[in-house]
């Protein structure tokens, strides 16, 4: 009786050393995938910062041109950012002092702040009207 198991006459299986590459192989595309999927997750963190932020300043900034021309003592208001962005760290500020460029012109400054570091900084021009 012949043995089943044993591999036909001519043919070879894998050695040791195919195996061992091929798992080599298969282990650094899996890595460069990770890597790869790593480096996205990240770059879509840093632009839904950027997006809420330019969202906020355009906000802010649109708000100031809206309001009653304020000579360099008086505050614009702030907008309420929204609740969300709140919880995350978002908040905004200006300097106090405007720079008055003519007597109808000033020229704002809209910063953007996430959990104290500044992430967007925006100028326009308020004109009095």
């Amino acid at each position: 009786m012949k043995n089943r198991w044993k591999g036909r006459e001519g043919e070879k299986g894998f050695s040791l050393m195919e195996v061992v590459i091929a798992i080599a192989l298969l282990g650094i595309i899996g890595i460069t995938f990770i890597s790869g999927l790593a480096c996205a997750f990240g770059s879509v963190i840093v632009m839904q910062e950027r997006v809420a932020a330019e969202s906020l300043a355009k906000s802010q900034m649109e708000d100031i041109k809206k309001q009653d021309f304020k000579d360099g003592y008086h505050r614009y208001q702030k907008i309420d950012i929204p609740s969300e962005l709140l919880a995350q760290g978002y908040d905004i500020e200006w300097p106090f002092e405007r720079e008055t460029v003519g007597e109808e012109l000033q020229e704002i400054t809209v910063v953007v702040t996430h959990n104290g570091e500044e992430i967007l900084r925006t100028e326009g021009y308020k004109l009095d009207r």
